[in-house]
């Protein structure tokens, strides 16, 4: 599928950089904003997301519920002896069991309602007990004394969902995948992990050619889930006119073809997951990715248009399409909806990131949808973009140039997807969007592994030696999305990994193509893209680059055994 690149040198007017929000994981204080505050007055929601034997890391997330701020001090204490070892996004300093943590220069003002975050690492022996008492400015929060009176509301949405549907569940494993995984050469080591199942055509539903549809899956599904919790993972994947800017994944439905959408896709869709039977599972919707931001980067007057993507703008079917499913199916109270959010190397550009946020926002509400019938968004689904590049920030300059002239960030605001993912959350919840809302990112294919993942940085010799050094993603260009070459597995699933996030996942199963390295006919409606021939030397939306795509590769959604193998090969952390 397409995961088109933004057009490069952006310098646009810069939208203020958001900053890191918690949310659902290990949660030591999580309360809501009381009604009825008063200014000044904030609440604090401090979380532990990992701890070890010597030490844990945590993630603060403050919330102001008074007039706006320009600027803000956050204070506790600790009853043990927790020392901060290492913070992000806040500048914070301990004396004694006294910590402060203080804004940077991004994230200081606070509207009122709005939230900001920051995380830390710390050591500690003997207990880790959370602290109780926060001031904001010299304000207590939570409800203290010189707060806000009124007791905190309840910590669950409506509709009997929980916060994060990760959370002490187990997460189905598609039985078909899992076969021809560990069917392969040393795939048995992660033939067990769990992945997207994708309803990528109508036939899809019922299961074509032999394959198994929906309530095969869920019936399988309940057999798995015994007497605990299990996420079932779907993909929403049909709308009329799909993957505009691109061949190798268009879809069965022509670009009007909205009611058929509607009648014969996802009214069935629904129709099963609200039989009773299934009413204990807990269905996470990953829903139609790539169309969205297509809207915002593949649209006149943009010098990476296309036809079809002017079309699709111009009726408004992703826009319908998506707030009908996000209506239908978050009408049931065992779904959690989230909708894709493109990656950082597609949206992290300024003239970019605000635009999609809001045609989020817009999608969201259309066809009788609202904002709570979004539980998340979702990042990087099927692509590659690092999660975490360790070796350079945004921050740095290299002989007074920024990295972000260099070539491979390109004026970016980003450097990975985890970055990317908290970034927009902020975003998307300073524009209305719930405030415990969650991301996942999709780990399934952006390890970067093997003998050439870099151990340090590059040399400073100009940004762009230094960047291209240091880089865990080594493909060509941030535009290249089809059967990367070098690629490898990424972080396995796991919940609650970051602030912010509610998962690590695997929603695109590693071993299943993205494309066809040539013409191949078929009646599945996926045409040849050439961004998955290896011989293809590019277009505006890579900058030109080669494809980077791996030679002999079947069509999308087909299995490829050379790039699984490869995948295992370069993964990190290692097989």
């Amino acid at each position: 599928m397409s995961r088109i690149n933004a057009p490069s040198r952006r310098r646009a007017a810069l939208i203020t950089a958001c900053a890191v929000i918690a949310a659902a994981g290990g949660t030591a204080a999580a309360l809501t904003t009381p009604a009825g505050a008063a200014a000044p007055g904030c609440t604090v929601d401090y979380k532990v997301t990992n701890q070890w034997n010597t030490g844990f890391g945590a993630a603060v997330t403050v919330t102001n519920t008074g007039d706006a701020v320009s600027s803000w001090k956050l204070e506790w204490s600790y009853a043990g002896n927790q020392k901060v070892t290492q913070g992000w996004n806040a500048d914070i300093t301990q004396a004694g069991s006294a910590v402060t943590a203080k804004n940077v220069s991004h994230n200081g003002t606070l509207a009122t309602g709005a939230s900001t975050g920051f995380g830390f690492n710390a050591s500690y022996s003997g207990s880790n007990a959370v602290p109780t008492v926060f001031k904001l400015n010299g304000v207590t929060c939570n409800g203290g004394p010189g707060g806000p009176t009124d007791p905190p509301g309840p910590t669950d949405p409506p509709g009997g969902r929980v916060d994060n549907p990760y959370a002490g569940a187990k997460v189905y494993v598609n039985p078909e995948w899992s076969a021809k995984a560990a069917a392969e050469p040393g795939g048995s080591r992660i033939a067990g992990q769990p992945t997207g199942v994708w309803l990528d055509r109508t036939a899809a539903i019922a299961g074509a050619n032999g394959s198994m549809g929906l309530r095969a899956h869920l019936d399988e599904a309940l057999r798995q889930k015994g007497t605990g919790e299990l996420v079932v993972q779907l993909v929403i994947y049909n709308l009329p006119g799909r993957d505009c800017a691109a061949l190798a994944s268009n879809g069965e439905l022509g670009p009007a073809e909205i009611d058929k959408y509607k009648t014969q896709y996802i009214d069935p869709i629904a129709a099963i997951l609200a039989d009773p039977k299934y009413a204990g599972l807990r269905i996470v919707n990953t829903v139609e990715i790539d169309s969205l931001p297509n809207l915002v980067t593949n649209t006149t007057p943009r010098p990476t248009a296309t036809p079809n993507c002017d079309t699709m703008k111009a009726n408004g079917n992703y826009v319908k399409g998506v707030g009908y499913a996000l209506n239908k199916l978050g009408a049931l109270p065992s779904v959690y909806n989230y909708v894709d959010a493109g990656h950082h190397g597609w949206l992290g550009w300024d003239d970019n990131f605000g635009a999609s946020a809001e045609l989020f926002k817009q999608a969201a509400t259309a066809e009788g949808s609202s904002l709570a019938k979004v539980h998340g968004f979702i990042v990087n689904t099927a692509n590659y973009s690092a999660l975490k590049e360790e070796h350079f920030t945004i921050d740095d300059s290299v002989n007074g140039v920024s990295v972000r002239q260099s070539k491979w960030v390109d004026w970016n605001r980003y450097t990975d997807e985890l970055s990317y993912a908290q970034a927009m959350r902020a975003k998307l919840v300073s524009l209305g969007f719930d405030s415990g809302l969650g991301m996942l990112i999709d780990t399934s294919r952006n390890g970067w592994g093997g003998t050439a993942r870099p151990t340090a940085p590059g040399a400073r010799t100009s940004v762009d030696t230094y960047v291209d050094g240091g880089r865990y993603d080594r493909r060509i260009h941030l535009g290249n999305w089809c059967n990367q070459s070098g690629a490898g597995l990424g972080e396995r699933p796991r919940t609650a990994p970051a602030a912010g996030i509610d998962a690590y996942v695997w929603i695109k199963p590693p071993g299943e193509s993205d494309g066809s390295s040539k013409a191949i006919p078929n009646n599945e409606g996926k045409g040849f893209d050439r961004m998955c021939d290896p011989t293809y030397t590019g277009n505006p939306r890579n900058n030109n680059n080669m494809s980077g795509a791996l030679p002999n590769a079947p069509l999308s959604g087909h299995w490829f055994s050379a790039q699984f193998q490869e995948l295992m090969k370069n993964a990190h952390p290692a097989l």
